[in-house]
């Protein structure tokens, strides 16, 4: 299982599509392209970025209840919008914990990640996103592989539209040296983590290589606090997930991160390493 934003069951947080989803996709696909828009100039009319655009266009994404009466002003309010709304179903497709896990993300005030095993989704780029699709088992198909980056495009965002969010992110340092995708992906993908950096709510650290002692060593995890200041962690491995909400063991989890964000290299060590590396490639 593959950090976040997935198109298929077991590989991130948007729902598998369902006919109606991808019916009223084509729809507004179709309107909008018949008016001469594109997805960036339809969702700057819509109130919604391009890539959530094509999410509801390739009936990735439930619209929220809003969508289809704005859609109707900007397409000439031929009722074909809010016809197909009407027929709207959502397929499962994914375990609830992941989808709720999703929905707090995208509300939450603080979101913390460790990861030990390669760059979060929030991070990565285009070119490295698409090599772990493209090299994903079982192979995907290459509207699969379009979906899953639109998805993760989407979440993205989260980084710039939330600026009151504190993100930080204790990454492995080896996650960076293993080149997944080559050498100009690798260099594109730390000129792109070097720039998040520099975001006032981010923070970024470096675990090195060496380290005697490491409170991370069960894995990788995500903790988030919502804006009721209640806190939650979610755990993910190969084939699925787990969201924790019992207070005790969250707390173990926040214990542990603490201890990370410790032993891992100072936010301007960290930056001067990932500059390092950039330069020996």
């Amino acid at each position: 299982m593959v950090d976040g934003a997935g198109a298929v069951a077991g590989t991130g947080g948007e729902p598998e599509s369902s006919d109606s989803l991808r019916t009223f996709g084509a729809v507004v696909q179709a309107l909008r392209e018949h008016a001469g828009l594109s997805r960036e100039e339809f969702g700057d009319r819509v109130g919604l970025s391009k890539h959530t655009v094509a999410s509801v266009e390739l009936g990735r994404r439930m619209p929220d209840p809003t969508f289809a009466d704005r859609s109707e002003e900007v397409l000439g309010n031929t009722g074909a919008v809010r016809n197909a709304a009407k027929h709207l179903a959502r397929q499962p497709g994914l375990a609830a914990w992941f989808r709720r896990w999703a929905q707090l993300e995208a509300t939450a005030i603080t979101l913390y990640t460790y990861e030990c095993r390669l760059i979060p989704g929030l991070l990565q780029t285009e070119a490295y996103a698409r090599t772990l699709f493209t090299n994903q088992l079982p192979p995907l198909s290459d509207e699969q592989v379009e979906a899953q980056w639109v998805a993760r495009a989407e979440r993205q965002e989260l980084l710039r539209e939330r600026p009151n969010t504190a993100f930080a992110f204790v990454l492995e340092e080896h996650v960076f040296r293993r080149r997944t995708g080559g050498v100009e992906v690798t260099r594109e993908l730390i000129d792109h983590v070097l720039e998040i950096a520099q975001l006032r709510n981010v923070e970024l650290q470096i675990m090195p290589t060496v380290r005697e002692t490491h409170a991370g060593l069960d894995g990788p995890m995500r903790l988030l606090e919502t804006p009721e200041n209640k806190w939650f962690s979610y755990c993910e491995g190969q084939r699925g997930g787990v969201l924790i909400s019992d207070p005790k063991e969250v707390s173990v989890l926040q214990r542990r991160y603490a201890r990370m964000r410790s032993q891992a290299l100072t936010l301007e060590d960290s930056v001067s390493l990932l500059q390092r590396m950039r330069g020996q490639l």
